[in-house]
C-alpha cells in the first residue's frame, strides 16, 4: 500500500480508472459531458464512448477523442474531435478537428481543421483549414486554406486556394486568388491584388498595380526590354516588369570607356511610371549598378532618374533625362568615369561622391 501512495504514475492510473467507473455510466446515458478526463483513449471518464460524446471541458494526459468539445480542450498530446468544436484546444502536438471550429488552437506541430475555422490558429509548423480561415493563420512553415478572411503568416509558404483577405507573409512563397497584399522572401502567386505584392525575386498576377520584385509577370500590367546608355558611357540591356504603376529592373551591359580593364554591368532597380497623356509619361527610377573588371575593381553606383518618355509606333518607347548620383569604389582604382562633383568625401578609404548624370534609351514594349 505504501509502495502504491507514493508511486504518481500508478496513481494517476487507478484515479483515471475510478472516474471512467464515475462518470462513464452518465456519460453513456447522455451525449454530453460536463468534464472528460483521461489518459489517451479509451482511458478516460468517457471510456470507449468518448466518440460519441460533447464535453464541456477536457483534460488528457497524453491524447484525447470525443466527438465535440463546447469548452476548453487541452492534451499534452493531441486532440482529436470528430465533429464541431467551440472554445480553445490546445495541443503539445496537434489539435484535429473533423468539422469547423470557432475557437482558437495552439498546438506544438499542427492544427488540422475540416472545415473553417473563425479564431486564431498557432502551430509550431502547419495550419491546415478546409474551409474559410476567418481568423489569423501563424505557423512556423506552412498555413494552408480554402480561403483566408484575415493574416497568414508562415516561415516558409502561405497558400489559399481562393481568395486572401488579409495580409499574406512568408519568408518564400504566397499565392491566392484575389488577395489584399502579399509580402514573400522569394515570390507571390495571385490573381487579382489590391494592395502591394512585395517579393524578393518574382511576382505573377492576373492584376497587380504594385508590384516590387527583380521580375513581374502581371496579366495586365507592361513588360520591355530596353537599351540605355548613361555618363560613364555605359551600355546597359535591361528587362523592365510591372503592373500599370510600379514595375521591376534587370540588367546586364559594358562600359565602353577605354579603361586599363574591360568593365562589366548589372543593374537591378525599381520604377513607377507616371501617366501625362496617351503617349507621354515620366518613369521614375531608383537604380543600383555596379562596374566591375571581375579581378578586384569595382564602381558602384545608386541612382534617381527622372524620365520624360514618349511612346509611339504602338510599341517603342524613347525616353531621357537627369539623374542624381551617389557613387564609391576604392580610391586605389581611381576611375575618372566623372569630372565634376556636387559634393566629394576626400578623407574616406573609399572615395564617395555625389554628382548630376544622365540616362538615355529606347525600349520595346509587349
Amino acid at each position: 500500500m505504501k509502495n502504491l501512495l507514493f508511486n504518481p504514475s500508478r496513481l494517476f492510473f487507478i484515479s483515471t480508472l475510478l472516474i471512467t467507473c464515475s462518470f462513464g455510466a452518465m456519460a453513456q446515458r447522455d451525449s454530453s459531458a460536463a468534464v472528460h478526463i483521461g489518459f489517451i483513449y479509451p482511458v478516460s471518464s468517457n471510456g470507449k464512448h468518448a466518440a460519441s460524446i460533447t464535453n464541456r471541458f477536457s483534460l488528457h494526459a497524453i491524447a484525447g477523442l470525443s466527438k465535440a468539445e463546447t469548452g476548453a480542450s487541452i492534451a499534452g498530446v493531441a486532440n482529436v474531435v470528430k465533429q464541431n468544436v467551440s472554445g480553445g484546444q490546445v495541443a503539445g502536438a496537434v489539435n484535429v478537428i473533423g468539422g469547423s471550429a470557432s475557437g482558437a488552437q495552439i498546438s506544438g506541430v499542427a492544427n488540422v481543421i475540416g472545415g473553417g475555422a473563425t479564431g486564431v490558429q498557432l502551430a509550431g509548423f502547419s495550419n491546415i483549414t478546409g474551409g474559410e480561415a476567418r481568423g489569423a493563420q501563424i505557423a512556423g512553415f506552412l498555413n494552408l486554406a480554402e480561403a483566408s478572411g484575415a493574416a497568414q503568416v508562415a516561415g516558409f509558404a502561405n497558400i489559399a486556394k481562393k481568395d486572401a483577405k488579409g495580409l499574406q507573409l512568408a519568408g518564400f512563397l504566397n499565392k491566392g486568388g484575389d488577395v489584399n497584399a502579399q509580402v514573400a522572401g522569394f515570390a507571390n502567386v495571385a490573381k487579382k491584388v489590391k494592395g502591394i505584392q512585395l517579393a524578393g525575386f518574382i511576382n505573377i498576377a492576373d492584376s497587380s498595380d504594385y508590384p516590387i520584385a527583380i521580375f513581374n509577370f502581371i496579366k495586365n500590367g507592361e513588360k520591355s526590354v530596353a537599351l540605355t546608355i548613361d555618363e560613364t558611357m555605359t551600355g546597359i540591356v535591361s528587362f523592365r516588369s510591372g503592373g500599370r504603376v510600379l514595375y521591376g529592373i534587370a540588367g546586364i551591359g559594358y562600359n565602353f570607356k577605354d579603361n586599363p580593364k574591360a568593365m562589366y554591368a548589372a543593374e537591378g532597380g525599381l520604377g513607377a511610371h507616371i501617366p501625362l497623356a496617351s503617349s507621354l509619361r515620366i518613369n521614375l527610377e531608383a537604380v543600383s549598378t555596379t562596374l566591375t573588371d571581375f579581378h578586384g575593381g569595382s564602381y558602384n553606383k545608386n541612382s534617381l532618374r527622372v524620365l520624360p518618355a514618349l511612346k509611339f509606333g504602338g510599341r517603342f518607347e524613347a525616353f531621357a533625362g537627369p539623374t542624381l548620383n551617389y557613387v564609391s569604389y576604392d580610391r586605389e582604382n581611381d576611375y575618372d568615369f566623372i569630372k565634376k562633383y556636387i559634393w566629394k568625401n576626400n578623407s574616406s578609404k573609399d572615395f564617395q561622391g555625389l554628382f548630376v548624370g544622365f540616362n538615355v534609351g529606347m525600349q520595346y514594349i509587349f
